[in-house]
């Protein structure tokens, strides 16, 4: 399961954690793996089952 890098850059704005979410644009990848980065993820207060990409049917 990756997350796109956007999606999460979306969630922290529409917190009101714009600083927050430039550091994201700048510092992850384009296709986020939530297992290498479970610990930002908590720090962030995000879950990535939330996130994770739909699957194409």
């Amino acid at each position: 399961m990756k997350i796109a890098r956007h999606r999460i850059v979306n969630v922290l704005r529409e917190r009101g954690q714009p600083a927050r979410a430039d550091w994201v644009e700048r510092e992850l990848p384009e296709r986020v793996n939530p297992d290498e980065h479970v610990g930002l993820l908590a720090t962030l207060r995000l879950d990535p089952a939330d996130l994770a990409d739909v699957p194409s049917p």
